[in-house]
């Protein structure tokens, strides 16, 4: 039986999160591309890491962790995109704040890793 990681239900909540708030947002044509972005990096976070969870050696580790914190960042861009859009500016804030916590603990995931 493998481990179960906190991370890895963060990030899924985080996703989840992400398209519950997505599916409230207005379907302008801008929105609409935006949304499909942020969908794909804030499910990409989590699978990344899972990936890292499972992997073939060090360097595949930090390569899936780097991936799982650029994602979080685009995840971060893409909300602060929708921002200017008429939604729920509460969970629009507290989602950039997930995503920016999620970015500093894989950044330091992989410092970690870096200095073994």
């Amino acid at each position: 039986m493998s481990k179960v990681y906190d991370l890895e239900d963060r990030t899924l909540k985080f996703a989840k999160d992400v398209y519950a708030f997505v599916k409230k947002l207005p379907k302008t044509i801008s929105n609409i591309e935006t949304q499909k972005q942020l969908v794909r990096s804030a499910g990409s976070v989590g699978a990344n890491y899972i990936e890292a969870n499972e992997s073939l050696g060090k360097k595949d580790f930090q390569m899936r962790i780097r991936i799982s914190r650029k994602e979080a960042k685009e995840s971060r861009y893409w909300l602060r995109l929708v921002e200017a859009a008429d939604g729920d500016v509460v969970e629009l804030e507290r989602l950039i704040q997930e995503s920016t916590e999620l970015m500093k603990i894989f950044g330091a995931i992989l410092q970690k890793s870096i200095d073994k």
